[in-house]
């Protein structure tokens, strides 16, 4: 699929819906409670993050959107930390509302050895004041005519109720706005008048009353929900089955998923919201609009926690070799976010560093022996004017690019970035590997980054390699002519 990404950041999305803040407390289990049956969780390290509608606003501004944000929050400290969040991020918030007596709602998740232990709400679902009422409804008719689509991103926690939804789709209507709701609870007919909605497939089975056990009662459900609700399309999201959009007199239209490790599928939903909301406001069609938000669905599931997803996560899911340039190969830019993924999922992460210019026999059983030493192996190639100080004129004999193509082309390797000389420390310093690997033909005193790396708790591995063979003699033998 041909997209378009420099059209997300001209687009301009209302998303109204339940605002939330999301802790994560992470830590580790290594006795049980004398006092129960239960586990005992030593917290290491907190995290908040926006959930509910907030992820959504979150994922829409990580690809490039403006966002207004229409919601309503208490005043105590999560409701501030959930404006000070937006504030960073450069969210429009004029349309959130502090209510005195209501609580932000707070989900905690607490997570041991990348093991989800217990979550812990505190929210109310109390519907909104009047008086929010009334100020939301201002605002959103002030500044309907300047967006481009709404979502409605409802968690049932009192924010869009039956008695605001239909104003707020006129008005949507009456500019000709599209209005792409993820819906909550068993009232479907909620949502009556909205352009699509995007249940899971047990939604839509509880909303029905009915199972959903095969493609044929997932068709049947499908047909049923739009008999019944006054909608223009449904798209039922199926997890690892895909998704199936649904248009009246029309076939479903199935869409495979992309095939991952699943780690997390909170926020899935918000992330097929934020994305088809957006491919459709930067003109693709909902079709072009459904793969895009499965093929964004797919990436966010292999993330730990409410997580967004990345316009250049995208481009390579849906080109891995976008640019002539494999998917495994990251930018500095990008390592630092690569690796906090890696560290939730408690990845062992080893490092390398090297020229590997002319790949031969001892480069690959020396990447294999490192890969064993740990979880994911990235390795840190020298840039060519490196190479060049290092071993001379007419090196390297395979530029950058080629040696990124190559290495990455081997299963032991999950990562490949390109550094500068002097650029070392600060590859250590955003990797903090837990391993660095040399050959035997150092010792561990001379490996350059030694101190650094055992300074954030790391260690280096000396890995035995063949004498008989460098990328250098076979060069200079090549040169000769004797071979």
């Amino acid at each position: 699929m041909n997209i378009d990404i420099s059209k997300f950041k001209r687009c301009k999305i209302l998303v109204v819906g339940d605002l939330m803040i999301d802790e994560y407390l992470w830590g580790s289990v290594d006795r049980i409670s004398p006092e129960a049956p239960v586990q005992i969780v030593s917290v290491e390290k907190e995290e908040y993050t926006l959930g509910g509608s907030g992820n959504v606003v979150n994922n829409l501004v990580a690809l490039g959107a403006k966002v207004l944000a229409v919601g309503v929050i208490g005043t105590g400290r999560e409701g501030k930390l959930l404006l000070e969040k937006f504030k960073k991020i450069g969210v429009d918030t004029r349309g959130i509302i502090q209510e005195q007596q209501r609580p932000t709602t707070r989900k905690t998740r607490i997570i041991a050895a990348n093991q989800h232990v217990l979550r812990i709400d505190r929210e109310t679902k109390k519907e909104i004041s009047n008086r929010t009422f009334q100020a939301i409804a201002e605002f959103t008719e002030k500044v309907m005519p300047e967006v481009d689509i709404v979502l409605i991103s409802d968690y049932g926690k009192g924010m869009v109720t039956k008695s605001m939804l239909p104003g707020l789709v006129a008005l949507a209507k009456k500019h000709k706005k599209i209005t792409i709701a993820d819906p909550k609870g068993l009232d479907f007919k909620k949502y009556s008048g909205v352009s699509i909605i995007t249940p899971n497939r047990k939604e839509a089975a509880l909303a029905l009353g009915v199972e959903v056990v095969n493609e044929a009662s997932l068709y049947k459900a499908g047909a049923k929900i739009l008999e019944s609700v006054k909608i223009d399309k449904l798209l039922i999201t199926c997890g690892k089955d895909g998704m199936v959009l649904f248009e009246r007199n029309k076939k479903p239209y199935k869409i495979s998923a992309v095939a991952r490790q699943v780690y997390d599928v909170s926020g899935a939903g918000d992330t097929v919201l934020s994305v088809l909301g957006l491919a459709i406001a930067s003109g693709l069609s909902f079709k072009e609009g459904i793969e895009l938000a499965n093929t964004a669905a797919g990436i966010v599931v292999g993330k730990i926690g409410t997580a967004t997803v990345s316009k250049k996560e995208i481009l390579d899911a849906l080109k891995p070799a976008h640019d002539g340039v494999p998917g495994k190969y990251k930018l500095l830019t990008e390592l630092e976010d690569l690796i906090h993924e890696l560290k939730k999922k408690n990845k062992k992460i080893v490092l390398t560093n090297g020229c590997f210019d002319l790949l031969h026999a001892g480069h690959i059983m020396f990447f294999s022996a490192s890969r064993q030493t740990g979880d994911v192996l990235i390795v840190a190639l020298d840039d060519d004017d490196s190479v060049k100080r290092l071993k001379g004129e007419g090196r390297p004999v395979i530029n950058a690019k080629e040696r990124v193509r190559i290495i990455s082309a081997l299963d032991v390797v999950d990562y490949v970035v390109i550094f500068s000389t002097g650029q070392l420390d600060k590859l250590i310093e955003i990797i903090k590997p837990d391993i660095l690997t040399k050959g035997t033909n150092y010792s561990s005193k001379e490996v350059y980054g030694r101190k650094l790396v055992e300074k954030f708790g790391g260690r280096v591995e000396l890995i035995p390699v063949s004498e008989n063979i460098s990328s250098t003699s076979i060069i200079n033998n090549i040169k000769k002519g004797s071979f």
